[in-house]
Formats: C-alpha cells, structure tokens, sequence
C-alpha cells in the first residue's frame, strides 16, 4: 500500500504512465469528456471533491511544465483563477473555451471533480524531472 501522494489507484497509475508534454484534464462537474477519452470520475456530490482539492494532490505527484486554462475564468471565475496562478509557478496559457474542449480530446485522461463554479478545470501538461 502506498504511504504517501495519490493514493487513487487510477489516478496513480495515470501519473506514472505519462510522458514529457501528455495531458491530464481536472474538470469540473460539467465539463462534457469526449467518449474516447478516459474518465476518472470523484464527484461524490455538488462541491466534493473540490477542483482545488483535486489540483493540489495531484500537482504534488506530478512534475507539470505548463498550464492550459480557458481564457473566460478570468472574467467568471477570477477567485478560480487566482488558486491557479498562485499555485503554479509554470506557464499559463489561456484559450477560448471551445479551442480548450478541443485540447481535452488529446488527453490521456480527465479526472471529474464534484466543483460546480464556472469554468473550474485546467490542463496540465507534463514535464520531466531530469
């Protein structure tokens, strides 16, 4: 068993399979995932887990070069975006929300959060600790 990190054997595994520049999504409760996509779903209810709850965990276990937002968080959900820009020290890129959907089709996988504000997900994108 493990001690310590994500303890989701789903997300764990996920973690350890990427490679330098593959993509995870953490989304909230309605962002639609393309069918061929893989989910992992954690929403328990509206709100738990939080999206950034789910961020925190999974950026500690994870080595992220880059960030990828919609660029209509700025606006709809600043205290969101806010969480994000202080947390990660990387490179945020922002993009229309529908360019951003389009971005979720390549990832390896989209982890479904209980969070119900507006556009509460990011892409993160893998780096390399070496």
């Amino acid at each position: 068993m493990k001690k310590s990190g994500v303890l989701n054997s789903h997300i764990s595994k996920v973690l350890a399979d990427l490679g330098h520049t593959d993509t995870i999504v953490i989304a909230d409760a309605g962002l639609p995932v393309p069918n061929h996509v893989a989910k992992i779903d954690l929403a328990l209810k509206p709100g738990t887990p939080s999206f950034q709850e789910v961020v925190r965990v999974v950026s500690e276990d994870m080595v992220v070069e880059k960030i990828i937002l919609a660029s209509e968080i700025k606006k709809a959900n600043s205290s969101q975006n806010e969480f994000l820009t202080r947390h990660f020290h990387q490179e945020i890129e922002y993009v229309e929300h529908e360019e951003f959907k389009k971005m979720t089709e390549k990832a390896k996988v989209i982890i479904r959060t209980g969070e119900i504000t507006p556009y509460s997900n990011c892409i993160l994108q893998a780096g390399v600790f070496f």
